[in-house]
Formats: structure tokens, C-alpha cells, sequence
């Protein structure tokens, strides 16, 4: 029985209980991506947070808080495969318990750490490169600046960023744009969400941030010593892919380009 879900991590938890009460999956995958087998009975999963509740506490105590968040982590990777990844790595760590993750030769343990720690390793990453711009935002309150930031990440860690920023600027109000998902992470006062967006409906960038990308571009290219250029080394701690929407990379073109 293939077990279809509407691709929250609750939703998944719903998946692993019928697994384990009603009928054992030969897959799980999302609704919405799902294409019809031959011969291949689905069912599609409603979720219920009490079902999910009882999956997470026997994960956490079952296993380990360790597997938990290492499952959480591989569902929120791009992989196409990540639920039956996740399924596998589950399967064995209810018949081992918490010394599953000693196993790290076992192909459902290897396969789900590997997933996993590109997972974490991204979001370390942007928590590096993330690049704000100052936006003017205008309210009932008035004009008000807004700290922008785009980014296009592989998996979609937009929520593992939530804590480190919103304790990072706990005065300013930001957003962290996921333009590859359509959503963003909004936080004021220490607190956020994260929230559908429409690109067209964001302000504009102000004056004033145009006049600091052209100097701060101006600087990194002045202070950069040619000599000690080395384009292997910068690739390695900053990927081409992020190049984009960091300032001091662009290639000269609009300021106002976000």
C-alpha cells in the first residue's frame, strides 16, 4: 500500500502510524507528486496531529531525540525519495532502538546521515551568507525599514534559520525570502513565522541601500589583493549556486535588483 500525504511533517508521522496499525507501506510520497502505479493500491492520509504525536514520542523514546531530528532534517531535504529514506531509517530503529545510529555501515543508516547532514551543512552554511538590504516598508504606522534577504537553497531550511536570526536581531523586524518555495521567514520583537509571499507585492529597495551595495561592491573589489586570489578556495566555502544573491558577487547590472 502505497500511503499518500500532503507533505508536512505531521502529516508523515500519520503515514508511519498506519504503517505500524493498519497496513505496512510499500511507499510513502506526497499527494500533490504522486503518480499513479499499476497494480499499486494508494491511500490518501489525512493528518492527525494526535496519530503524529504518538509517532513523535516513540520515536524520541524509543530510539533517541538523535533520530527524531535526523528524520525531521531528511524531510526537509529536496530528495525525491527522502519519505521511503526516512521509512527504512525508522523500520530499523524500532527493531535496535537508540544504538541504530552505530550502524553507520547499514545502507539505511549511511543513506539517511548522508541526507541529513547536507541538510544541517546547508542551513550552517546560509547562516553565513545570508546578505540583508534595507526595504521601505510603509504601514498605518507610517514608513518603517525592513531587513530583506533572498535566498534560493536546495532543501528547504528556511525554518532551521528562524532561531539564529531572530536571536541575532532581536530589535529588527526581517525577512528571509525562499524565492525557489514562494515563502518567507518573518521575524519582529525575537519572534517569527514563516509564511506564503508574493515576490511583486515586496517594497522597493531604498535610496540609501542602493548607494551602499555600490560602495560596499566598490570596497570588495578595491581591498581584494590579486595575487592571493583563489577562485578553488572561494567555491569550496561559498558555492557558485549562492553567488547570486550575495552583493559583493554580482556582476556589475540594477542596483535595484533584489
Amino acid at each position: 500500500m502505497d500511503y499518500l500525504y500532503d507533505g508536512s511533517f505531521e502529516g508523515f508521522l500519520c503515514c508511519v502510524y498506519l504503517h505500524y496499525y493498519e497496513e505496512k507501506a510499500s511507499g510513502i510520497y506526497v499527494q500533490t507528486r504522486y503518480q499513479n502505479k499499476l497494480f499499486q493500491p494508494y491511500k490518501i492520509v489525512d493528518t492527525n496531529y494526535e496519530r503524529a504525536e504518538r509517532v513523535y514520542e516513540a520515536i524520541e523514546s524509543k530510539i533517541s531525540s538523535r533520530a527524531l531530528k535526523r528524520v525531521y532534517y531528511l524531510l526537509l531535504s529536496n530528495y525525491e525519495e527522502k519519505e521511503n529514506i526516512a521509512l527504512n531509517y525508522l523500520r530499523l530503529g524500532f527493531r535496535l532502538g537508540a544504538k541504530v545510529d552505530s550502524y553507520h555501515s547499514h545502507p539505511a543508516v549511511y543513506e539517511a546521515q548522508q541526507v541529513a547532514r547536507k541538510v544541517a551543512n546547508e542551513a550552517h552554511r546560509l547562516a553565513g551568507l545570508v546578505r540583508f538590504s534595507v526595504l521601505r516598508a510603509s504601514s498605518k504606522e507610517g514608513e518603517r525599514e525592513l531587513l530583506y534577504a533572498k535566498i534560493e537553497p536546495d532543501h528547504d531550511v528556511l525554518e532551521l534559520l528562524g532561531e539564529h536570526f531572530s536571536d541575532r536581531f532581536k530589535g529588527d523586524p526581517f525577512l528571509i525570502h525562499d524565492a525557489k518555495r514562494s515563502k518567507a521567514l518573518y521575524s519582529a520583537a525575537g519572534q517569527w513565522r514563516i509564511a506564503p509571499i508574493d515576490e511583486k507585492a515586496l517594497p522597493d529597495l531604498s535610496e540609501e541601500e542602493k548607494l551602499y551595495r555600490r560602495m560596499w561592491k566598490t570596497y570588495f573589489d578595491t581591498v581584494a589583493i590579486e595575487e592571493r586570489i583563489n577562485p578553488a578556495c572561494q567555491k569550496r566555502y561559498m558555492p557558485v549556486r549562492y553567488w547570486k544573491n550575495l552583493t559583493e558577487m554580482r556582476t556589475p547590472g540594477p542596483c535595484s535588483d533584489r
